[in-house]
């Protein structure tokens, strides 16, 4: 960091998207690993925003439920996903809350935290990757994913081995953080005008 940045100025906020809303879901016990890791960066604020509480489809335009949705999305500097894969794909009500929103997600990063079968997950982050930037959104290349997702957790929701998925997190946080700060004093210096 050089002398002419304070570490304030580097401080950002990441909105932790739950993408499961299916009865049952893992998506909690994949979520609340993630934040309490991402907690551990001190100048990272987060926001977590699940979407069984919001409910998308249940969501108007005109309504302060919208409007705090759409807020909070606006607000984020930065995003990371946390997604299981369906059927080769990601869970439709995910897709949907990207759906009602567009300049809120535009000229940000997006990160992803996956699980799921043998795959971890991983080809439904590669079709978000194609929805995302649709929206003028930027997707960083590390992410964060579980095969088998049930295995890696044991019965309290702690990782059983957690020191190499905490360095796969570091990295989805380190590339985050950067693309995070340089495209906020971006879009501060000349608004982005897709």
């Amino acid at each position: 960091m050089s002398a002419q940045h304070s570490p304030s100025e580097h401080r950002y906020t990441l909105a932790v998207i739950v993408g499961s809303t299916r009865e049952g879901r893992f998506a909690p016990v994949v979520a609340n690993w993630f934040t309490r890791h991402a907690e551990t960066h001190p100048h990272i604020d987060i926001d977590v925003i699940d979407l069984d509480v919001i409910r998308p489809y249940e969501l108007r335009g005109g309504t302060e439920a919208f409007a705090s949705f759409a807020k909070r999305v606006d607000q984020a500097d930065a995003f990371v996903v946390i997604t299981p894969e369906y059927n080769h794909s990601f869970p439709a009500p995910l897709k949907h809350a990207i759906d009602l929103l567009h300049p809120q997600w535009q000229a940000k990063p997006v990160g992803f935290v996956s699980y799921g079968g043998v795959s971890g997950g991983l080809r439904a982050v590669e079709q978000l990757r194609l929805v995302f930037a649709e929206l003028h959104a930027t997707t960083v290349r590390e992410t964060v994913s579980f095969p088998l997702a049930g295995k890696p957790f044991d019965d309290e929701g702690e990782l059983r081995d957690p020191a190499p998925v905490a360095r796969a997190a570091d990295a989805l946080l380190g590339q985050l953080t950067w693309w995070a700060v340089a495209l906020r004093e971006a879009r501060l210096a000349r608004p982005y005008g897709a």
